[in-house]
């Protein structure tokens, strides 16, 4: 299928371009048991808080000065256009670093080991380590509110884990299509941990 690079208002391959980007999100509220993409890590379920270990992987990253909730949507817009133009399956779920912003999407096992990518500017192409972290599932909408809300549980759940501690800043994991129905919603957020001391040189 071509690609349509052309800026502004170009006719008929402009909104065609648009139109596709919202039935590909549509597509991922459906949720994992209809359209299902390869997930990068298991899902917390709603109201959980424990530890878990991300895997390696690849990904792809855009990033901003601005905070996230302000500059979400043209995060997407770089991300999907380089996937779009390289014909990448996608995945779940999208991460969110909320200041500076930044937007994350992971790179399937056979899309991580091509050396052809053309990356759109502003997007970056990273390997990452397995790293843990503290994680809480959320149902419900993908709002700043609901980001600081769920943050202030974790943190007050974190505090009473005698093993682990912050080491690094929160961010929001999202599983669904902003299409999708507001309290279907699937997000989490994650507090990347250490074990307990392990900062302290000791």
């Amino acid at each position: 299928m071509a690609v349509e690079r052309k800026r502004g208002f170009a006719g008929r391959g402009f909104f065609l371009k648009q139109i596709l980007g919202i039935l590909v999100w549509v597509g991922l509220g459906l949720g994992s048991n209809l359209m299902a993409y390869e997930q990068a890590y298991p899902m917390t379920e709603p109201g959980v808080c424990e530890i878990k270990t991300l895997p390696a992987g690849v990904i792809l990253r855009a990033r901003t000065d601005g905070g996230y909730f302000r500059e979400n949507n043209g995060l997407f817009r770089k991300l999907f256009e380089t996937i779009q133009r390289n014909q990448i399956p996608m995945t779940t779920p999208v991460e969110a670093g909320i200041q500076p912003g930044s937007m994350v999407f992971y790179l399937d096992p056979a899309s991580s080991k091509r050396e052809d990518l053309n990356l759109v500017g502003g997007v970056e192409r990273k390997e990452v380590g397995k790293r843990t972290v503290a994680s809480i599932g959320i149902r419900g909408g993908y709002s700043r509110e609901s980001f600081e809300q769920n943050e202030a549980r974790l943190r007050e759940w974190l505090q009473k884990q005698k093993d682990w501690e912050p080491a690094g800043e929160a961010y929001a994991v999202y599983w669904n299509s902003p299409f999708m129905i507001w309290f279907l919603k699937r997000s989490e957020v994650h507090q990347p941990v250490r074990p307990r001391g392990a900062g302290s040189g000791q």
